[in-house]
């Protein structure tokens, strides 16, 4: 596992991830990001081995899509990407997106130098709740199971059955040693600004689904399993 080095708060943390990843997606507006969110969650729902992740997506209570993960050189030692968190209401409904930072975490010798599109099920309410209230890093700190990712889809569902959150890749075997442990998911106010036109909670998103646009109406469409 790489370590940030002297980053000693969440805000830190993201900086540094910005300046490591590639200026194309650190720059990424809210409208891009919902756009590459669909074409991610579309290449896993398409693939041969497509069963299990629609099996997934089809009972979860939330999903977290980050269209491209990246891991820096190891003399920067920093992973990330810019994505979103979408949360089911009480009716079974997609709500809409609240914009995240995904950053640290162990990725495996497999990803070095490379990217590729990551998609986190939150197999239940508890997950989604957790992302909302921690603001750093995921792990027993957040008092929910994680899973891990295999070298394809299978893998990412049976290493622990009891898990409250799955990690999805669109690249087969490209994560392979990934782990959720000591990721930070971190919230980006700036971008719900941009996507919202106001200064707009995570809460008031994935919770009280008081906040809407019809932009990512296409994406809340695709996450419904026929």
């Amino acid at each position: 596992m790489l370590i940030l080095v002297g980053c000693t708060t969440v805000h830190e943390l993201t900086s540094r991830v910005s300046e490591a990843i590639s200026p194309s997606s650190a720059v990424l507006t809210s409208d891009g990001l919902v756009i590459d969110s669909l074409k991610t969650l579309n290449i896993l729902k398409n693939r041969e081995d497509r069963r299990v992740f629609l099996t997934a997506l089809q009972n979860a209570a939330g999903v977290a899509i980050f269209p491209a993960v990246y891991k820096a050189g190891f003399f920067v030692g920093a992973e990330g990407g810019n994505g979103l968190v979408i949360a089911r209401d009480t009716h079974g409904n997609w709500g809409y997106p609240a914009f995240y930072t995904l950053a640290g975490g162990s990725w495996g010798i497999q990803f070095g130098g490379q990217r590729a599109g990551v998609v986190l099920i939150m197999r239940s309410r508890k997950a989604v709740e957790a992302v909302l209230k921690h603001q750093g890093k995921a792990g027993a700190d957040l008092g929910i199971a994680l899973g891990s990712i295999g070298t394809g889809l299978e893998g990412s569902t049976t290493t622990n059955l009891a898990a409250d959150i799955f990690a999805f890749s669109d690249a087969k075997g490209l994560f392979g040693g990934f782990s959720l442990e000591g990721t930070a998911i971190v919230r980006r106010n700036d971008l719900n600004r941009q996507y919202y036109g106001a200064d707009v909670t995570p809460a008031s998103i994935l919770i009280e689904h008081a906040q809407q646009n019809a932009h990512a109406d296409t994406l809340r469409d695709a996450l419904i399993v026929r």
